[in-house]
């Protein structure tokens, strides 16, 4: 139909990320955590929402609660910052899903 859906798709992931990217700098990283635990329950459950929405509410919150726990502890007595360690949670993870995504397409 003449569109270049390579360059497309490219154009495509920048614009997600761009807009992800803003979201999360506007609401703040803990918001961050909304993206990563129903992807994690998903992988995990499978699909069902009736689990889905009450497991990733638990999993949420006991995930904030473990990492406000860690931040309160590792730099005492001051406090480091939670965005921080949900950030080096899920950024790992969603390049994670990015690259095993690609290289199923890719068939590696």
């Amino acid at each position: 139909m003449g569109v270049p859906v390579e360059r497309f798709k490219r154009v495509a992931i920048v614009m997600v990320a761009a807009a992800t990217g803003v979201s999360v700098a506007l609401s703040g990283g803990i918001v961050f955590v909304g993206m990563i635990v129903p992807h994690l329950i998903r992988l995990a459950a499978g699909p069902d929402h009736r689990f889905l929405l009450p497991a990733s509410a638990l999993l949420g919150g006991s995930l904030l609660l473990v990492a406000d726990m860690i931040a309160r502890v590792v730099v005492a007595p001051a406090e480091l910052p939670i965005g921080i360690l949900t950030a080096l949670i899920g950024a790992p993870f969603f390049l994670w899903i990015l690259l095993k995504d690609r290289s199923a397409r890719i068939g590696g």
